[in-house]
């Protein structure tokens, strides 16, 4: 019988310094090449640089909102129903939704230039915090697909 992995992994250890599971997915997801330390740094840093921006919102607070506000609902999945391809509108498991939400900060990220990393990521969280930025254009996109599509929604399973 295979493992069920939910946002919630219990083999998922907290991390140090704000003892949430999210954070350490996050920084999972940060890492490059199995350098971890090199991760949680990076991530602390901005953070930091989170709280003197905004320093009357928490900055667990402020990077729980903000991805929060970039995991999307509704996608199109492409399914081939006689010979013609359709964007069929589907709900979003949880787990995906953050996998999904994760992937659109970084890659928001990773496309800003020049400045170093934690300067980045922490404009990009204070964007999705306040409901702008890149990662939310990219939510705000699968949506309006998921809407302008939604005639085919009956295909779905």
């Amino acid at each position: 019988m295979a493992l069920k992995f939910r946002s919630t992994n219990v083999f998922l250890k907290p991390d140090v310094s704000f003892k949430s599971r999210l954070v350490s997915k996050f920084i999972n997801y940060i890492m490059v090449q199995g350098k971890k330390s090199v991760a949680e740094r990076t991530f602390y840093e901005a953070m930091a640089i989170c709280h003197e921006r905004e320093p009357d919102v928490e900055p667990l607070e402020l990077f729980e909102k903000a991805v929060d506000n970039v995991r999307p609902s509704v996608e199109v999945r492409s399914k081939r129903i006689g010979g013609a391809t359709y964007q069929v509108p589907t709900p979003v498991r949880s787990d995906r939704q953050t996998a999904l939400a994760f992937r659109w900060i970084l890659t928001a990220t990773r496309g800003r230039k020049g400045r170093p990393f934690p300067q980045r990521l922490a404009d990009e969280l204070i964007d999705a915090y306040k409901r702008q930025g890149t990662a939310i254009t990219q939510k705000e996109n699968t949506h309006k697909m998921a809407d302008a599509n939604k005639a085919f929604a009956h295909f779905a399973r």
